[in-house]
């Protein structure tokens, strides 16, 4: 990263929510806190939205990973959950979360299956190995550790600008024209 680049940066600290409506709070919360074991630590409940003063009635709750960030959900109270876009792959769209190591990885695996979640995976990626399997409204996750050091990691930084050019030398004109519309 330039000079140039980092001082137009915005100075995000990370991340503090990603937020998914869902198509029932409680369901949603035996999910995540009981399956997964992340902790619901908030719930906001109104009528009316507080950014637009829209009435729509909403549950939103929160769920903490080890990190300080959030998992987090807004239940409509009208059973439905967010809709896939039809154009896209089930695998394009999904939350990665990092576990520690690949123990971690297998343990959260056997957990799932054990509940009858359907699981793909693990798979090599070759820089992390992944499983990936779907929540109540849909939504495709991805649990993941890294298997490489931070040395690797550093040197696939350095090569990205770099290699995103030669995607687009090969794909680029296939890749806008599918895009415009």
């Amino acid at each position: 990263m330039t000079d140039e680049s980092q001082s137009r940066m915005v100075p995000i600290n990370g991340l503090h929510h990603f937020a998914y409506r869902c198509r029932d709070a409680e369901e949603t919360r035996t999910f995540y806190e009981d399956l997964l074991g992340l902790p619901l630590t908030h719930v906001i409940t109104a009528d009316h939205v507080p950014s637009t003063g829209e009435y729509c009635p909403y549950c939103h709750i929160f769920f903490q990973m080890t990190d300080g960030a959030y998992l987090a959900f807004f239940d409509l109270g009208d059973g439905a959950a967010t809709v896939p876009d039809p154009k896209t792959p089930d695998w394009v769209n999904h939350l990665a979360l990092e576990v520690a190591d690949e123990d971690e990885l297998r343990a959260a695996k056997a957990r799932l299956e054990a509940a009858g979640v359907e699981v793909l995976g693990p798979t090599d990626h070759h820089i992390i190995t992944s499983i990936y399997f779907f929540d109540p409204n849909g939504i495709r996750l991805e649990l993941t550790c890294q298997t490489v050091g931070d040395d690797h990691m550093r040197a696939a930084a350095s090569r990205a600008h770099a290699d995103l050019a030669a995607w687009y030398a090969r794909h680029g004109a296939t890749a806008r024209s599918k895009g415009a519309g």
